[in-house]
């Protein structure tokens, strides 16, 4: 068997293969309340139909003011627990595992209202500055990460990721590029990590099945988080219990990018290599080949699909067809994939 197709299992959560649906932003929540859609129904069943071992939601914020747009999905009400459960009925029919990832969009928000952020920064000349938040801010930021928790251990999720990664408000405190706070929350790499420490912490009061964290692992700037920020940053979150990191890269301040295909797996290889844990890969991953050769080659334990999966949602298929492997097909598909 190839080990694209093998199962693989994090706290008792077993994912029948290695592929997973990235959580990307859809803005499609038209009556801005953050309800789910038949849009995202039809979007996200018919990737789990595709055979996606774990589909994940796009980033899901845990306050009003943390979505990113006014179109953006949400959990910060227990109104909003019903449809995502409905959702996640659909998905597990077809075998499919599925994930939520929590988030606060911080600074990056783009809404007609207030918003917040470590420091009083805004992220480029188009964007509104935030307010820098208080102590009061940052403890019912936490209480509302815990909260969007249960609501997803009552919705029926199988994982929780923390969006930590591009710029988005965790990131904001992790970051000296974005963090000039002179309080607990400032400053040293241990000050900056506190507040994901607190989050992570708040999380596992109401969760205890499997958490992922997504990170910047990189931030194209020099005077961002170095190398060994990061790496320390992941031996926390190793120690306070995450199953796995989710290696994304940049976003916390414009940068030019040359993307180019695995462009963010060196430093997922390295995270995995140097603090032992469980790594996803993502960034221009578009075949099932590249795909297997990094999971051969131990360079991380899932292959986050984003792009390729909205081109085609049975990539999973394609992957399976290009590696001679036989994927299992839907029942109502089977006369099609032989």
């Amino acid at each position: 068997m190839t080990k694209l197709f093998t199962p693989i299992e994090f706290n008792n959560v077993q994912l029948k293969n290695r592929i997973v649906m990235s959580p990307m932003c859809m803005y499609s929540c038209m009556e801005r309340d953050g309800s789910v859609t038949p849009f995202h129904e039809t979007h996200y069943i018919s990737r789990a139909v595709g055979q996606a071992g774990l589909i994940m939601t796009e980033a899901t914020a845990v306050m009003p003011e943390g979505r990113i747009s006014h179109e953006d999905l949400g959990i910060w009400s227990d109104e909003h627990t019903e449809g995502l459960k409905h959702l996640n009925e659909q998905i597990h029919r077809y075998g499919a595992k599925t994930g939520i990832q929590l988030a606060h969009a911080g600074r990056k928000a783009r809404l007609n209202s207030d918003i917040y952020a470590p420091s009083a920064i805004a992220f480029n000349e188009s964007s509104a500055t935030p307010t820098a938040m208080t102590l009061k801010d940052i403890e019912n930021t936490i209480e509302s990460f815990k909260d969007g928790a249960r609501r997803a251990k009552e919705a029926g999720f199988d994982i929780i990721e923390i969006h930590a990664a591009h710029g988005y408000l965790i990131n904001q405190f992790l970051s000296p590029l974005t963090n000039k706070r002179g309080d607990v929350y400032g400053g040293s790499a241990e000050n900056r990590y506190r507040f994901l420490s607190q989050v992570i912490e708040a999380v596992q009061t109401v969760w205890n099945g499997p958490l992922f964290v997504r990170i910047s692992t990189n931030e194209y700037d020099t005077n961002g988080s170095t190398l060994e920020d990061i790496l320390y940053f992941v031996r926390q979150m190793k120690d306070q219990g995450a199953d796995l990191i989710d290696c994304s890269s940049g976003g916390v301040v414009p940068a030019s990018i040359s993307p180019y295909p695995g462009y963010q797996l060196k430093r997922c290889e390295t995270i995995k290599e140097q603090e032992a844990i469980a790594t996803g890969a993502v960034g221009l991953i578009t075949t099932g080949l590249q795909a297997e050769e990094i999971l051969q080659n131990d360079r991380a334990d899932l292959v986050f699909i984003g792009r390729a999966l909205l081109r085609n949602p049975y990539w999973p298929k394609a992957a399976a067809d290009e590696l001679g492997y036989t994927v299992d097909a839907p029942k109502q598909y089977e006369r099609g994939w032989r």
